[in-house]
């Protein structure tokens, strides 16, 4: 299984938690990896990192989105599918050390998978703002 689709497996994940109301996070990827017949190790491993390392960092990532957006936007607008590639994005950026170059053209792409008309160019305008902050 290549790290594309074992991130886009990661991303259901976190958009199908973000939608629901509080969850047990170990009882939640047990049941994704079984409906999804998950049994690569390695894939459920990230898919967990993923899933805790975004809980874990829950108000620093939340923090950086805010800040990545123009003033006139608030983190509430975002639709949930745009939300979880952004946290997803951010955390394997700055707590993954995964190549921002890398992790922002995949996750761009599964923007314009799943996402709005205009996610792609939304999610990259964020995260460009996000790699420059952190370059700083």
């Amino acid at each position: 299984m290549k790290r594309s689709e074992i991130r886009e497996l990661a991303f259901k994940l976190i958009y199908s938690l973000e939608i629901q109301t509080e969850v047990d996070l170990e009882e939640q990827i047990e049941l994704y990896a079984q409906n999804n017949e998950i049994k690569n190790k390695e894939a459920i491993d990230y898919i967990s990192d993923c899933i805790y390392g975004i809980k874990e960092n829950e108000k620093d990532i939340n923090k950086t989105i805010e800040d990545s957006l123009t003033e006139d936007w608030k983190i509430e607008r975002i639709s949930k599918i745009n939300l979880s590639l952004l946290k997803l994005a951010i955390y394997e950026i700055k707590y993954k050390d995964i190549p921002y170059k890398v992790e922002i053209n995949e996750v761009i792409e599964l923007a314009k998978k799943y996402g709005e008309d205009k996610s792609g160019k939304f999610i990259n305008g964020a995260l460009a703002k996000v790699v420059k902050e952190m370059e700083e």
